[in-house]
């Protein structure tokens, strides 16, 4: 008597998994976390004060703030909450960014995601930031280049 084809996929599908769990264990994750500056952490609360050190009157490393308004922002939505990518990239609008668009997201994201290109990155940080995202990585296709992309996955938290 023959196994069913329901018991063939099945042995099959756990032969796949089990391949997938071996190649990939050993993995580094590539994931960042982004933690917001106006955080502290438990043990900042307990510091003792220290007085800051003087800065030099010419101080040329200090790199020209970012322009907001000159980077272009692409926003949406991979969750069930309908309108969400809207009142994101209002938001982000509200904050300086240049927003160009916002649609729907089909795919599968782990949580909601400010992606850049490496031009961008410094750029990146800061819109999770100002949006209340702790996820940045690295853009990929196919994301355009020229933009920083956030895939929502749910509601933001508010931000302050």
């Amino acid at each position: 008597m023959f196994p069913s084809p329901v018991m063939i996929l099945s042995i099959i599908a756990v032969a796949m998994a089990g391949v997938a769990f071996v190649a990939t264990r050993h993995s580094a994750p590539t994931e960042r976390l982004v933690t917001p500056a106006a955080q502290q952490s438990p043990s900042a609360s307990h510091s003792t004060f220290h007085q800051p050190k003087a800065k030099p009157k010419h101080d040329t490393s200090h790199a020209p703030a970012l322009d907001r308004s000159k980077v272009l922002v692409d926003v949406f939505n991979n969750s069930s909450v309908s309108g969400l990518a809207g009142r994101v990239a209002t938001q982000a609008s509200q904050a300086g960014w240049q927003v160009v668009g916002s649609d729907n997201w089909y795919g599968t994201i782990p949580t909601s995601t400010v992606y850049y290109p490496a031009r961008l990155a410094k750029a990146g940080r800061l819109l999770a930031l100002d949006l209340g995202i702790h996820r940045t990585m690295p853009a990929v296709s196919p994301m355009r280049l020229d933009r920083l992309t956030v895939i929502l996955t749910g509601p933001l938290a508010p931000t302050r």
